[in-house]
């Protein structure tokens, strides 16, 4: 059991190491929907996942519709700038998904229009478009993590 972190189209390498490596030290698993900017075997993809990301609980899905054909019982998390709903709003589950856009767009409106009760934001000054994807992941993974009492992490 555990979260799982949904990278949509990730095009950063540097980004998605740190988010798997994130991930190993949380205990959750990494979904990468296809297709990415990059290569697994980028060096600054590994630059920035060390030697952890052997350790990285990964699956690859071909395409969003591939992802909702394995997953679309699952609770799902649509993380947002577009979003009125804070994240620290909703009560997370063990094994939800927090799907995440792509660094230059975001998730597509056509996939948060289906979803938008369960989109999420992360409050920000307006005087940037976003936080760093990395840095959004981990705030919204942790604070999943808290409200499950840390599981095993220590």
């Amino acid at each position: 059991m555990s979260l799982n972190i949904v990278l949509f189209q990730p095009e950063i390498p540097a980004n998605t190491g740190n988010i798997g490596r994130l991930c190993v030290g949380a205990n959750a698993t990494l979904h990468i929907i296809k297709p990415m900017r990059f290569l697994l075997n980028d060096k600054y993809l590994r630059r920035a996942g060390l030697d952890y990301w052997q350790d990285l609980h990964l699956i690859l899905h071909d395409s969003w519709e591939n992802f909702l054909d394995a997953h679309s019982q699952n609770n799902i998390y649509y993380c947002t700038t577009k979003s009125q709903n804070i994240y620290t709003q909703f009560e997370y589950k063990d094994e939800d998904f927090f799907v995440f856009g792509p660094e230059s767009r975001g998730i597509p409106m056509k996939i948060l229009e289906k979803n938008w009760t369960k989109t999420i934001k992360i409050p920000m000054s307006d005087q940037i478009r976003s936080i760093n994807l990395a840095n959004s992941v981990s705030i919204v993974l942790y604070e999943a993590l808290r409200q499950l009492a840390w599981p095993n992490l220590n």
